[in-house]
């Protein structure tokens, strides 16, 4: 059984920091690309960032550019959101997801994940 369990979440005060940790088991982890979203409330879930199995890395929104980095280590089956200089926007919950194996990756896509975590809360207070 596959499961993907995020933590490192919490209240920060803006210009803060944090680093997410999203810990996998039940699959070959090295194999799976692997993405974060995030989800405001009362807004859609979006995409954060991604690093593929070859370990190439790909962000979303131009907000987290340059302050938000994205990587992995696949001895631990884990994969890590490092969140730098926060602003109240970043407030969400915040998903790690492993992608859909065979098909076409697509990594700001969420049908292309087949497996969620159950979310990290971040709270950046201004």
């Amino acid at each position: 059984q596959v499961q993907l369990v995020e933590s490192g979440g919490g209240l920060v005060q803006a210009g803060g920091s944090l680093r997410l940790s999203c810990a996998a088991t039940g699959l070959t982890f090295s194999t799976y690309n692997m993405g974060w979203f995030r989800q405001a409330p009362g807004q859609e879930r979006e995409f954060v960032a991604a690093i593929k199995r070859t370990g190439d890395t790909v962000f979303g929104t131009d907000s987290v550019k340059g302050r938000f980095t994205i990587s992995r280590d696949n001895a631990k089956n884990t994969v890590y959101l490092q969140m730098n200089s926060l602003i109240p926007e970043d407030t969400a919950v915040y998903y790690c997801a492993a992608d859909r194996p065979g098909y076409y990756y697509r990594p700001s896509t969420r049908s292309s994940y087949e497996y969620w975590g159950q979310g990290t809360q971040v709270t950046v207070s201004s």
